[in-house]
């Protein structure tokens, strides 16, 4: 086994010191000086274990995001990525169900520094799910990845300053733990599929699943009579869903299809177009297009957040264009029921997908009665009808509310602070107190609900690199955000939802659909990005860290002298030849460079 050789260096001010620690893997000796303390931590390990270890759980697009850019910008290897699913894709690897795309322009819906030869202006899940493979391959992360395993659980040594996670393999059900320095989970809101709490589900005979797992049976649905049931306060999510996958089950003839509503939503016309062979051409071949294009489609997020949700006046405009399109492209028998109470933007804006245009088909209708429960052979509504039913699909999105993984830091686990706090909430969406090197992608309050999911991801990404940069460099050991900062942050969040939209309906943005808005963010995408620019070093601690921002606090002072000094010198030299040139010289006691 190869020696393993740390150096730690921080100042101090306290009293002499001198720790002696020995245990079968480390062997700690610690020399306190009245300046300084040198740390030396002895290992017997591979030179590539030298560096300390990140674990990102999820191969989302959050995790692989962050992956990629720990790769492009620290050139950093050892970190390894786990995934409870056999490829990477996230979302876009388990939703199946026809129809399904992305409702953000591609090229803006895609890695700001990979562009892709993208054939629709919205994307569907195969085109998706295979760019993210295509970037896997591309930047070699497959081997830094752990499929078929599950991450049950995280607590923090503070002891070691490592992570202890737990792993299950799902194919095999074996068990097993790694450390970690670094721990970042990337695993997303849409994790967990919701199912609506009605009851009898267990006792249907015929084939049930949940939109967010497609028809693990493969089961034929032709002459089959479908359920679809959604549209409650978990719409948003899963009315998305359904509005993909309806019109295009019911494209069959042979498939009979209700779908049981509660709450309708708000939606606009149909903005998914195909382009052109010339078109992509250019996409390829020049350059500057796809940047053009990617701000074309970030400024257009940006208006649309304006029409929607930043300006009362041109929400009450853009409320009477949706009714006006529901009503010109929906049968007239639905005009009532399809047209929300609500405001504008409260929930989810939905873009039509054809689903207006399947409810002019035979095969389908909506029925508003409510269920009441599940029986053996179908659905009986609140009014008391029966209706049997083959196959029934739930569309009612997912646990946005919930943290599904158990992570313990020094005072208790996530799931006990978001309890303490009524509901989830971080710092920037991103850290979280007494969770030291501990990171979210897609946490609380960072859900945007008109622009792409990628860039925000690649907001937390960057704003975590440069948290652990100096972790990973050795030179801090461990940052956590204080208590003080992530309160007065989220009253901040929460003072600013307050006056908005959100708090007008029941939504998967809110703990329950009515409680505290935990999922959205409260202002455009330039905010976002303005937020998470860079960190505010004062809301932070960590050992060694105050230590570390003084040393390059006095490196930055130290470099700016040095370039202070040179451009003295340069002017000096500039005005001397200046005064050369014209022939005027200097007596020896006037001259520049004597002055100087």
């Amino acid at each position: 086994m190869k020696k393993k050789f740390r150096i730690y260096h921080r100042y101090i001010t306290d009293s002499p010191l001198f720790v002696f620690q020995l245990d079968c893997r480390r062997v700690f000796l610690v020399f306190h000086f009245p300046i300084s303390l040198i740390l030396v931590n002895l290992e017997f390990m591979d030179p590539i274990a030298q560096k300390p270890r990140v674990a990102i759980i999820g191969t989302g697009t959050g995790g692989l995001a962050l992956a990629i850019k720990l790769k492009q910008q620290l050139g950093y290897e050892n970190f390894t990525i786990f995934e409870k699913g056999d490829d990477v894709g996230g979302t876009w690897r388990d939703n199946v169900y026809p129809g399904c795309s992305s409702d953000i322009p591609m090229f803006f819906y895609s890695l700001s520094t990979d562009n892709h030869d993208w054939p629709h202006s919205h994307g569907s899940s195969t085109d998706i799910q295979e760019y993210w493979q295509t970037l896997a391959q591309k930047y070699t992360l497959y081997p830094l990845i752990q499929f078929n395993t599950k991450v049950t659980s995280a607590i923090w040594d503070d002891a070691e300053k490592v992570y202890h996670i737990y792993l299950e393999d799902v194919k095999t059900g074996e068990k097993r733990e790694y450390e970690a320095e670094v721990l970042v989970s990337a695993i997303g809101v849409l994790e967990v599929p919701r199912y609506a709490n009605i009851p009898g589900r267990e006792e249907f005979k015929g084939e049930l699943w949940h939109s967010a797992r497609w028809n693990p049976k493969n089961v034929d649905m032709r002459n089959k009579r479908v359920a679809v049931i959604g549209n409650g306060a978990s719409a948003g999510i899963g009315y998305v869903c359904r509005t993909q996958f309806v019109p295009r089950i019911t494209e069959d003839p042979s498939v009979q299809v209700i779908e049981f509503c509660r709450t309708p939503n708000w939606m606009l016309p149909p903005i998914r177009t195909e382009y052109s062979s010339v078109r992509r051409w250019f996409n390829r071949n020049i350059p500057l297009v796809p940047l053009f294009f990617r701000w074309l489609m970030y400024l257009r997020t940006e208006l649309f957040y304006m029409l929607i949700f930043g300006s009362p006046f041109m929400r009450k405009i853009s409320t009477k264009g949706a009714a006006y399109y529901i009503k010109s492209a929906a049968p007239k028998q639905y005009h009532e029921k399809l047209i929300p109470k609500y405001t504008l933007g409260c929930k989810r804006v939905i873009f039509d997908t054809d689903f207006c245009k399947a409810l002019h088909r035979p095969n389908f209708d909506l029925n508003w009665d409510g269920v009441e429960r599940i029986t053996e052979d179908g659905v009986l509504t609140k009014k008391g009808e029966k209706i049997p039913f083959d196959i029934i699909i739930f569309g009612t999105g997912y646990r946005a509310d919930e943290y599904p993984l158990q992570v313990r830091g020094v005072g208790g686990t996530i799931q006990e602070y978001f309890k303490d706090k009524q509901g989830p909430q971080a710092y920037r969406g991103t850290t979280y107190p007494n969770f030291p090197n501990f990171f979210t992608i897609s946490g609380p309050n960072t859900i945007t609900g008109h622009t792409s999911v990628i860039f925000t991801n690649e907001c937390q990404a960057d704003y975590i690199i440069q948290l652990i940069k100096p972790i990973l460099e050795r030179q801090v050991v461990t940052v956590e955000v204080k208590p003080e900062p992530t309160d007065v942050y989220n009253e901040k969040i929460q003072g600013r939802l307050s006056t908005s939209v959100f708090p007008n309906c029941q939504s998967w943005y809110r703990v329950e659909g009515s409680g505290k808005i935990t999922n959205i963010f409260p202002g455009a995408t330039t905010l976002f990005w303005l937020w998470l620019r860079k960190p505010k070093w004062q809301d932070y601690i960590g050992l060694g860290l105050e230590e570390w921002l003084d040393r390059r606090k006095k490196e930055r002072r130290n470099k700016l002298w040095r370039w202070s000094a040179v451009l003295i010198i340069l002017a000096v030299g500039v005005v001397y030849l200046w005064y050369n040139r014209r022939g005027f010289r200097f007596p020896p006691w006037k001259s520049p460079v004597s002055i100087l």
